[in-house]
């Protein structure tokens, strides 16, 4: 799910037009006074020569700023701590006063001020218990939100404040009522005064009585908000029709933090309660939330208006509550005998909703049953949102994706379009139980929801699909991926406490879905599968429609497991797992196999650069689940744990069963269902390898993927020869299966990196050619759509490296296959789906100007989202820098041809591109101030717009440049701020692998006559 939103959403001043950097808070009915007017007359007051220098400065010479970031309503620049919250009256806007031209740009040349340690949890003095919520969006108007809340409150402590959450929201303080649930026609409870905590996005009601213990309230709050284009909160979407019309939508997008830029609200997850929702929209419209729709009324003296009142909903959190209001169809499935299924989309592309809406309800029947929990809301909607900023989001009931997460095309769509599609619908779905029916008190425990979900999908998708093996794919896509993240010293623990948004922000990341994933996928093979999935159950039951913590789901699993006697009487699932979550990082398991027939075990963490500086003193241990099988009898299926390494064993015997004859081999960790790496002596190695050449096949496929990765991850941490590594891929021209292959290419894929611009490249590129011809030849050039779904992948990985390092058959035929194409001999259907994107990056590549300029009017005039993302990232594979200049400027401007959630794409492209990746980067650095401005929400790109331009990186000039990014931008990067450490990090490890490997690397490529 998407991170905390980074920046503040500017408000426009609603039906006046007036800019908000004029506006400021005021006490209730009082007047509005200018921040700069306000700055003067403190400065006259305290009748300093300073002050008429002041004047001078703003008045006699303003400065104009174009991109200036003004303040939204209720978050003015200054974050002070309590301000008086806004008194106005819906329709009837502040008084303009036209300053304009003298905004004044703060500096960003000295050091951000130190961040103030704040607490941003609510009291825990009331609880809501119900809330009605009607919204106006103005969809085709000015983008107001003309709005009223009613919650229902229950007081758990004696209180005389009520705090709730509030962001980029007008309150009508003039209409806000606190009244007895059981008497609502007692006089209201006197308030004293309304403010706004500008750090804490608090609004909070000072009464003048104290609300007593177990009673029920109900607050009343008329108010005004704006649609804004930040893609979070109640945002602004549009699309052009067929016609070439303009059409609008509003939709949300409220986790993290963001339910409270919508209506104000008791914004924790833990804080759950029911959901009535009224929206109001144009009769050429609809609406849909959560919940179904019951009933429909015409809106009084608005013609052409209507109220759509939904069901109230089951208890939940404000994160999930979501709506959408657009002119969008759908179809309907009643496969899910509880459910009825609808997919909706834009009218031009309802057709491509068709898969989803196959696989949607049997997705939802297999969890089930896995959970031997129905599906407990009356329907299911999934909508396609032309702007969304993350892949998906598991709203109740509502889930609402990006285009390429939801709609497919199979005569446009490649094979791994589709495996997206029903992986993340998978991911939504499961989330309905993991997140939605039980959700984690608080953001600490994200990775309940996004490692559980990460871990499920595959499973739903392989009840569909069970061809396309998903559980070994999720070695290269989730376990491998994160591992090269886990390696790094700025890496965080699976748990993490998290206060401040841009804290939580930082959290949605690979550690959390991936690593989650991982270490369930870990639990499942130690606990075994039955053990696992009663325990959830029991779990789920328990907390249904609550929240909780780990430690209730360790404690559900551990009564299970010892009840099915699957975990030892002395040992609970908190003690494994807790040096799982609560530490960072993973061991390396170092195996030394004896001649008589003993092994001797140790671990340590795992760190792909040893920083002989660094000063974290934790000793790094863990409870490891050992499994190994020897070559005299191989059992690859049998992956319970045949021993525990505890957290206090640094060395562990094992004493029997190890090969006593020197030719022989052992493998630890069957199907790499461990969280850990595994090292070797020499000679062990050697007899792997022996394996490899001889008949692969003897080693289960996900350990030959698990061999290849953790060699070249150990050679890469100098913990292995390289002349050893390379061996081990040697067998390569052998393999035939997809994920074995992936994992060498993904990890090649960092030696090509390092050596692009070496005098070594070449001879890397001759043998990189020689490793992937024959598997070339095997798989071939043509495309067949009706191949195996895993022998479609690995021919877009043959083509896809070939291409790129220039294979004269392989680029001829992509350049032959474009040009029909681009001069009319051909449509566009001689490029099979699936090697679009090695064909148009080949083309544009070896192209000029004129292949771009086609590529991009197709790009623009396609209607299939996954396949304008193909197009995208190929418009990147030009050499020219003229052409990549202008294509990056493009991309960051509204109204360039670009969607805002799309840049990132654009911009991986081009860096990615030995012709562009200087050009990317010095487009950041020296763009940075306006892309923040741009992407003011943050979502996930500002961090990974650093790592996309850095990931090369490998010098010590270059090092001192993204650390002198880091360094000046530090007040900017807020939930960005680890990734960019991580790319600092990173780099600093290139580094140290040319300098311990480079000569290495290139005295075996002339030894082998490369």
């Amino acid at each position: 799910m998407p991170p905390v939103s980074q920046s503040r959403e500017v408000l426009t001043a609603m039906d006046s037009g007036q800019p908000l950097s004029t506006l400021s808070f005021g006490r209730k009915n009082g007047c509005f006074v200018p921040k700069n007017v306000a700055l003067i007359l403190a400065a006259l007051f305290l009748g300093s020569l300073l002050a008429t220098g002041l004047l001078v400065y703003y008045y006699a010479t303003p400065h104009r700023v174009d991109n200036a970031q003004s303040s939204s309503l209720t978050t003015p620049l200054e974050a002070s701590s309590l301000v008086p919250s806004t008194a106005g009256i819906i329709g009837t806007p502040p008084p303009t006063v036209d300053t304009t031209d003298e905004i004044i740009e703060t500096t960003t040349t000295q050091a951000p001020p130190v961040k103030k340690t704040i607490d941003v949890r609510l009291p825990r003095s009331i609880m809501p218990i119900r809330y009605v919520v009607r919204l106006q969006p103005l969809i085709n108007g000015n983008y107001s939100i003309l709005g009223s809340v009613e919650v229902t409150m229950k007081i758990l402590e004696p209180t005389k404040n009520i705090t709730m959450h509030m962001a980029d929201i007008i309150s009508k303080n003039d209409t806000v009522k606190i009244k007895r649930a059981d008497d609502p026609s007692a006089p209201a409870v006197p308030i004293n005064e309304q403010k706004y905590d500008v750090d804490r996005e608090f609004y909070i009601a000072m009464l003048d009585k104290e609300l007593m213990k177990d009673e029920q309230y109900v607050l009343s709050m008329d108010f005004e908000g704006y649609l804004n284009d930040q893609l979070k909160g109640f945002y602004r979407s549009s699309y052009t029709d067929e016609d070439g019309e303009k059409k609008m939508l509003a939709t949300t997008q409220f986790q993290a933090t963001d339910a409270r830029r919508a209506f104000p609200c008791f914004d924790e997850p833990a804080l759950k309660a029911e959901f009535e929702i009224y929206l109001a929209r144009e009769t050429n419209m609809s609406a849909i939330s959560n919940m179904p729709r019951i009933d429909t009324m015409p809106i009084d003296d608005q013609p052409g208006w209507v109220w759509d009142h939904f069901n109230t909903s089951v208890p939940m959190s404000t994160y999930l509550v979501a709506f959408v209001v657009s002119d969008f169809e759908h179809i309907n499935s009643t496969a899910n005998n509880n459910t009825l299924f609808r997919v909706w989309a834009r009218k031009s592309a309802i057709d491509q909703a068709e898969y989803a809406k196959q696989i949607g309800p049997d997705i939802t029947t297999y969890f089930e049953n896995y959970f031997s929990i129905p599906f407990p809301l009356p329907k299911q909607d999934m909508i396609a949102l032309p702007d969304f900023s993350a892949g998906a989001m598991e709203n109740w009931g509502l889930i609402t994706y990006r285009e390429t997460a939801l709609l497919y095309d199979a005569a446009v769509s490649s094979a791994s379009s589709k495996q997206r599609v029903a992986a993340v619908v998978a991911h939504e779905l499961a989330h309905q139980w993991f997140g939605d029916l039980v959700t984690p008190s608080w953001w600490t425990d994200l990775w309940l929801n996004e490692g559980f979900a990460s871990y499920l999908e595959n499973l739903g998708v392989d009840s569909v699909h069970p061809s396309w093996k998903m559980m070994e794919q999720f070695l290269v896509d989730d376990l491998h991926a994160v591992f090269a993240l886990d390696c790094l010293e700025s890496s965080h623990p699976i748990s993490v406490p998290v206060g401040h948004p841009d804290e939580i922000g930082a959290i949605f990341d690979r550690i959390s879905y991936n690593k989650g994933a991982s270490i369930i996928r870990m639990m499942n093979h130690f606990l075994s599968e039955p053990t696992l999935q009663k325990g959830l159950t029991n779990y789920l039951n328990n907390f249904t429609y609550d929240s909780a913590e780990q430690d209730d789901l360790w404690r559900f699993l551990t009564a299970q497991a010892q009840s099915d006697g699957t975990l030892p009487a002395d040992l609970t699932v908190k003690e494994i797992m807790d040096t799982w979550t609560l530490q960072m990082g993973y061991p390396v398991i170092n195996v030394t196999v004896n001649s008589d027939g003993s092994a001797k075990l140790t671990q340590e963490r795992f760190l792909m650069v040893k920083n002989p500086n660094s000063t974290d003193t934790h000793n790094y241990m863990w409870w490891v689940p050992i499994s190994y099988t020897t070559e005299d009898s191989a059992d690859f299926n049998n992956t319970q744990p045949s021993l525990w390494m505890s957290q206090t064993d640094s060395t562990k015997m094992i004493e029997s069963g190890m090969p006593t004859s020197s030719d022989q081999w052992v493998i630890f960790n069957i199907q790499q269902t461990g969280y850990y790496k595994v090292n070797y002596n020499l000679n062990n190695w050697k007899q792997i390898i022996r394996q490899l050449n001889e008949d692969h096949t003897k080693i289960d496929v996900s350990n030959r993927a698990q061999i290849i990765d953790d060699a070249l991850d150990l050679a890469r941490a100098g913990l292995l020869n390289y002349e050893i590594t390379m061996d081990v891929i040697s067998y390569l021209g052998k393999e035939t299966e997809y994920v074995p292959w992936r994992t060498a290419l993904v990890n090649l894929g960092y030696v090509k990196n390092m050596l692009s611009r070496t005098g070594a490249y070449g001879s890397f590129k001759r043998y990189m050619i020689s490793l992937l011809e024959p598997l070339y030849q095997k798989v071939g050039f043509v495309d067949k759509q009706t191949d195996p779904h895993l022998d479609q992948l690995i021919r877009v990985q043959a083509t896809a490296w070939m291409c790129k390092l220039n294979y004269k058959d392989c680029v001829d035929r992509a350049v032959n296959l474009f040009g029909q194409w681009m001069n009319g001999t051909a449509n566009k259907s001689i490029v099979s789906t699936n090697l679009k994107s090695s064909v148009y990056c080949a083309a544009v590549a070896q192209g000029s100007e004129a292949e771009w300029n086609f590529l991009w009017k197709e790009y623009m005039a396609s209607n299939v989202a996954s396949e304008k993302k193909t197009m995208m990232s190929s418009l990147g594979c030009s050499k020219e820098l003229w052409i990549l200049s202008g294509y990056l400027t493009r991309s960051f401007k509204a109204g360039g041809g670009v969607r805002k959630q799309d840049v990132a794409s654009v911009f991986a492209g081009i860096a990615r591109n030995e012709h562009g990746r200087d050009l990317a980067w010095n487009y950041l650095r020296n763009n940075w101030k306006r892309i923040t401005e741009y992407y003011s929400s943050g979502l996930f790109t500002l961090g990974r717009l650093v790592e996309y331009a850095t990931t090369k990186f490998n010098s010590q000039l270059m090092l001192e440049e993204v650390t002198r990014f880091r360094d000046r931008n530090l007040g900017d990067l807020k939930s960005s701020r680890r990734t960019v450490d991580q790319s600092v990090e990173r780099t600093k490890n290139n580094i140290a692998w040319m300098d311990a490997h480079y000569d290495e690397i290139e005295n075996w490529l002339s030894k082998k006559g490369f």
